[in-house]
């Protein structure tokens, strides 16, 4: 499966199939959050909260490749990643484009 953020594929015609998405809502458990409390008094990353965006990506892209895959996509374009604080420590992040099909015109 291609995914890229371009509106097209370089040498491919493409059929449109539709839009897909797919997305996830993570949080860190209390301890670690805790942690990351006490970490913005003396500043730098917090790696724990990094470790779960990077995760909620990859899983909110794995469920658009395979919402994508049940269409009979061959690539996804326009990939474009969103996120939004949903509650305290939990973040919703989601991704989402346009399932393609290569023509062959």
């Amino acid at each position: 499966m291609i995914l890229t953020t371009t509106e097209y594929v370089e040498g491919k015609k493409l059929q449109m199939l539709g839009l897909v998405k797919g997305s996830t809502i993570q949080t860190v458990n209390a301890f670690r959050d805790f942690g990351a409390g006490l970490k913005t008094l003396v500043g730098g990353e917090l790696v724990k909260y990094n470790e779960m965006m990077n995760n909620a990506r990859a899983l909110a892209t794995k469920r658009m490749v395979e919402e994508a895959t049940g269409l009979g996509a061959d690539a996804v374009v326009g990939v474009r990643y969103a996120s939004a604080s949903v509650m305290q420590n939990a973040a919703e992040v989601m991704a989402y484009g346009t399932a393609v099909k290569f023509r062959e015109d």
